[in-house]
Parts: C-alpha cells; structure tokens; sequence
C-alpha cells in the first residue's frame, strides 16, 4: 500500500495534491481499527447533525435574499407600471362642427418655483388617486412584503398627537371673515408626499375667484414644514389656506363612518386593494361637509368662477341628450353642515363598502344613491348640476385641453370649448389620472384660460 501511494505521489504532480491528501485521510482512518464502533458512530452522528445545520443555515440565507430580491422587484414595476403613458384622443369628433373660426392668440407663461421636497422625498413617487396592487388585510401566511405594505398602508389610520388637535385648530381657522368653507383632502401613506405644481395650480385658482374664503387641506404630510413652504407663496399674499392633520376618530365619532373604522383597524372589513388612502378620501369629505358645511374640491380641479351662488349641490358627470344625468361625481361637493344627503352617503358608504372596485365608494355611491332618493330630492334641498358645470370635458378628451390645436376643425373646437367655459362653467375637472402626463402647451384651451384665472400662475 504505501509502494502504491509513492507511486501516485510521484506521477500526480502539484496538481493531485488535494486528492492525495484525502487518500491519506481516509487510510488513515481505515487504520484506526483501535476506536469502539460507540465512538465511530458518534463521530459519524455529529457530522451529520453539522452538515444538516450548515444546509439549514444556507437555505434561510438564499430564501431571505430572494425575497428581498423580489420585495424591490415588484416595488419597480409597480412605479414602472402607472408610468405608462396611456394613449388619449385629444378631440372629440362630435363637438368639431359648426362654430365660427378665430385666431387663437399666443400667449407667455409665467411661472413660480415650488419648493422641492428632500432627496429622500424625491425618490418616492407622487401619490394621485391611482389603483395599485395591494392586498387585502390576511393575519395569517402572508408574505413578508405584503405584511409591510399594509403596515404603511394602516399607518394613517392611527392617531397622533397632532390629529388630536385637528378641532381646535380648525375653529382658529375658521371665522366669520370665511366667505365660503372650502376643502380639499390628500391623504397619504407616505410622509414625504406633497402637493405638486399641478395641485398647486387648483389652489392657486381657487383664491383667484374666492378670494376672501378660506381652504383647509385635510392632510398628513401638507401639515409639515414642506408643506407650510409650498403654501407660503398664497399665505405671504394674505389668502387663508392651512394644512391641518385630520382627526378621524373626531371626525367619524356620531355617524357612520365610526363603525366602518372600527371595523376597518380591527381587520373585520377587507380594505381590498384599492389604495386606502383613495377611500379614506372618499369619505373624509364626506363626514367634514357634515360636521362643518362648505366645499369640498379635489385638487385636480380648477376654479373659474365665484361659488357663493352655488348651494346644495353636485355636478353630474355626463348625461344624456335630453338633459338626463346618467352618472354623478363627487369631485365636487357643496352642502350645508348636517345636510341628511351627506348622512345617506356615509350610511351607504358604511354598509355598502367594497375595497376592491375602483370608484365603487365614490362616483358609483353618489350616484346610486341619487338615483335611490330621486323621489325625494325635493325634500332633501338638493339639486343636480349639468356636466357642463363641473366636467365640460370627458376623461378621455381631456388631453385636448393641454394640446394646441394643430388644423381648422381642432381650432374651431377650441373657440368653442372658450365660449362653453366662460359661460355656464364654474370649474374644470382635470382628471390628474389621465392628464398629469400632459405639459401646458402653448396655444392650448389650458395655456389660454389659466393665466386669467390664477394669482401666481405656476402653469406646468
């Protein structure tokens, strides 16, 4: 035997000296008849036991990085997905005829800086009222990136300090030099989430026709230094508008959102997977239109004229030809504190509530529940605006409204849509979904309104 190792030795050269060394181990092993079987196994036993551990270990370490792994996959291709331009028919052909043609003149744009917000605050995408896809609330066998995403999700149900003081505050704020109570709402899981330009702008042109009114923004992340900067443009002007943190165990307490609360932060209600923050918003204006009456606006829509003639009213989405509302909105809400609609509403948000379709707690309630109470409309003191009002253009055409036009037949549709919107129009729903992609282009129906009706006039 050891002729025949030397031999090996000699004839394998540098590169066999590994396979040489394990032939002497396991000879050497072999020559250990002297060891108790007892013992043998033993030894055999504990290496096992190790290589079981080392395996054990190895396979949490590979599990673990493939979940961080796929946990930053799908947080990228959900800010990839809603990224996606989404292709929209500028004009529409039913609206193209009969209008006399005019010169559209051209016109400079101003604008002002907004504050940007922090480094960290810039990677975060800007939240706008989109679908994602977030789960429904499971206590059990849940995927780790899941169980984190609603953690934040549920975050902005919780109350603070701050949020406790939300009634005391909003009685400072609010005082008989209000003119008209308005209110917009931008509820976010993410701290560091702001208004944009485009938000601004709603803001801006708000207090260009209601000047001496007063604009409370239910928010989170509004109320915060960030925050504060960005309306500082309108407060140094002397315009009364504040970010105040809402409390919703306040605000819920007495209706029937309190009991949909409960539910929802006990995890007896799915929230689905329509972001929560688009359905807290859903009921948040409708609770403080009770408890307080006034306005609520979204902040994608833009005021053109006064609202102190408007009283009790909602503004129908689209209609038929002979004048028949076929879908109601709650961008836009004007009611008088305790109104019983509002209080309909919150009943039928309450009972009704389904996370997982969109518009299914807004649009949708609003409407079927009109269309419930349409025998009594006469008793609640209500009444239903055309969509000419609030919505002249469809959320499918809305991105006529950021292009100019580029023959005779668009040219005469704008000249058009101009006449339209300097009479019976109090305002434009922008739909941010679809029309946030689109810049302000010169020569267009947005460039040639805004700067008539906007104090700073940041146009983007």
């Amino acid at each position: 035997m050891d002729s025949w190792l030397y031999i090996v030795k000699r004839t394998s050269g540098v590169s066999s000296i590994l396979f040489v060394k394990t032939l002497d181990y396991i000879l050497s092993m072999i020559k250990v008849s002297s060891l108790k079987r007892a013992e043998q196994r033993r030894v055999i036993s504990l290496c096992r036991a190790r290589f079981h551990l080392f395996s054990a270990i190895s396979a949490a370490a590979i599990f673990f990085t493939y979940m961080l792994t796929t946990t930053h996959h799908r947080f990228t291709s959900d800010i990839s997905f809603h990224s996606v331009p989404i292709t929209i028919t500028p004009f529409h052909p039913q609206v193209l005829n009969n209008h006399t043609f005019n010169n559209i003149q051209q016109m400079k744009l101003t604008s002002c800086s907004i504050p940007k917000p922090t480094d960290i605050a810039t990677k975060v995408a800007r939240e706008t009222v989109l679908e994602d896809d977030h789960s429904p609330l499971v206590i059990q066998l849940q995927p780790i990136n899941l169980i984190q995403k609603q953690r934040i999700k549920f975050d902005i149900l919780k109350s603070t300090r701050l949020a406790r003081r939300f009634h005391k505050r909003a009685q400072d704020f609010f005082n008989d030099s209000c003119k008209i109570r308005f209110f917009m709402t931008w509820i976010s899981s993410s701290s560091s989430t702001v208004f944009g330009d485009r938000e601004f702008l709603a803001v801006d042109a708000l207090f260009k026709s209601n000047p001496n009114s007063c604009l409370m923004i239910l928010s989170n992340t509004m109320d915060s230094v960030h925050g504060f900067r960005i309306l500082k443009h309108l407060t140094d002007r002397g315009f009364r508008v504040r970010a105040v943190t809402p409390d919703l165990d306040f605000l819920f307490k007495n209706t029937p959102a309190q009991s949909w609360l409960h539910q929802i932060r006990n995890g007896k209600r799915d929230p689905g997977k329509i972001p929560l923050a688009q359905n807290l918003s859903n009921l948040i204006r409708l609770v403080i239109l009770y408890k307080y009456g006034g306005v609520y606006l979204d902040t994608d829509f833009v005021i053109l004229k006064d609202f102190s003639s408007l009283k009790n009213s909602i503004g129908a989405q689209s209609a038929t030809r002979f004048g028949n509302w076929t879908r109601l909105n709650n961008a836009v809400l004007i009611f008088d504190k305790n109104h019983d609609l509002l209080y309909k509403f919150m009943e039928e948000f309450a009972s009704t509530f389904n996370g997982n379709r969109w518009g299914y707690n807004g649009p949708y309630l609003v409407s079927r529940v009109v269309e419930r109470e349409s025998t009594t409309l006469l008793k609640l003191n209500f009444t239903v605006l055309p969509p000419t009002t609030f919505y002249p253009v469809d959320w499918i055409h809305v991105g006529g409204f950021f292009t100019p036009p580029l023959n005779r037949v668009q040219r005469r549709w704008v000249e058009a849509k101009i006449g339209q919107l300097s009479r019976s129009t109090y305002g434009v729903h922008l739909w941010n979904k679809q029309s946030s992609r689109f810049k302000i282009e010169e020569g267009s129906i947005m460039a040639r309104l805004i700067p008539d009706h906007c104090v700073i006039c940041n146009i983007k």
